[in-house]
C-alpha cells in the first residue's frame, strides 16, 4: 500500500453514529477530522448543519446517514430524508437499501429505490453512497445489488453499517468492486480498527474506509513510518 500518512487519511470517512452523542461529542469530531485531514465525518441527519458548520473552511466534507441502520423504511422517507439532510448541508449522504428485498429477490424494488435516492444526490449535486449490509447477504445477493449499482451508478456502493452482525470483508469489497463496474467506487465499513484492516481493504479495492477509529489508524502508521 502506497500511500502517505495524508493520503490514507483522506480516505477516511471520521464516524459517530452514537444515539448518545453530544454538540461536545460532535464537536470533538470535527475538531479530529480538520487536524487530521479526513474525507467527511459521518453522522446522523439531526447534527449535519452543526458540523457543516463546525467544519467551515477546513475541506472535510459533512457526510449525512440516511435510513439508518436498519434499512427498513420506505423509498419517500428516505428521499425525504436525504433531501432534508442536503438542505441542511449535508455535502454527501450514505443510505442503506432495503435489506430485505434483496433478500426476497424483488431488485426491481431495489433499482427503483436507488433511482429514487441517487436522482437525490445528483439534483442536490452530491455524493451518493449506497449500504448494502453485506453480513445479511449471499455472495449471489451482493452481485445482484452490485449489478444494479452499476447500472444506476452511485458513487459508492459500501459494505456495511457498523450496526449489523459483521462489517467489512475483503472478499466482499473486491466482489462489489468486480460487478459494480469502473465507474462505482467502494466503501469498506464496519469492523476497521486497524492499520492492517485499513491496509487489506485497500489492496481488495476500497476506495473509502468508514471508522471510528481512523486517528488510531494513522498513528499505527506513523509508528510504522517511524514519523
Amino acid at each position: 500500500m502506497n500511500l502517505t500518512l495524508k493520503e490514507l487519511a483522506g480516505l477516511f470517512d471520521h464516524t459517530n453514529l452514537r444515539a448518545d452523542a453530544t454538540r461536545g461529542d460532535f464537536q470533538k469530531l470535527c475538531d479530529e477530522a480538520r487536524e487530521y485531514g479526513f474525507a467527511s465525518v459521518a453522522v446522523n441527519s439531526y447534527p449535519v448543519a452543526m458540523c457543516r458548520e463546525m467544519l467551515k473552511g477546513s475541506g472535510v466534507l459533512t457526510g449525512a446517514a440516511i435510513g439508518f441502520p436498519l434499512g427498513q423504511t420506505t423509498v419517500e422517507a428516505k428521499v425525504f430524508e436525504a433531501q432534508n439532510a442536503i438542505d441542511r448541508g449535508a455535502q454527501e449522504f450514505d443510505y442503506l437499501l432495503n435489506v430485505g428485498k434483496v433478500k426476497e429477490h424483488d431488485y426491481g424494488y431495489i433499482e427503483r429505490e436507488m433511482e429514487a435516492l441517487v436522482g437525490v444526490a445528483r439534483k442536490g449535486n452530491i455524493i451518493c453512497k449506497v449500504i448494502f449490509e453485506t453480513c445479511y447477504l449471499t455472495e449471489n445477493e451482493i452481485i445482484e445489488a452490485a449489478k444494479i449499482a452499476g447500472l444506476v451508478k452511485p458513487d459508492f456502493v459500501k459494505t456495511s453499517t457498523g450496526f449489523g452482525i459483521a462489517g467489512a470483508t475483503p472478499e466482499h469489497v473486491t466482489l462489489m468492486k468486480k460487478h459494480a463496474g469502473r465507474e462505482v467506487q467502494v466503501k469498506a465499513a464496519g469492523g476497521i480498527r486497524s492499520y492492517q484492516d485499513a491496509k487489506i481493504m485497500i489492496e481488495a479495492g476500497a476506495t473509502r474506509l468508514g471508522s471510528s477509529s481512523g486517528i488510531k489508524i494513522i498513528e499505527e502508521m506513523r509508528h510504522i513510518l517511524g514519523e
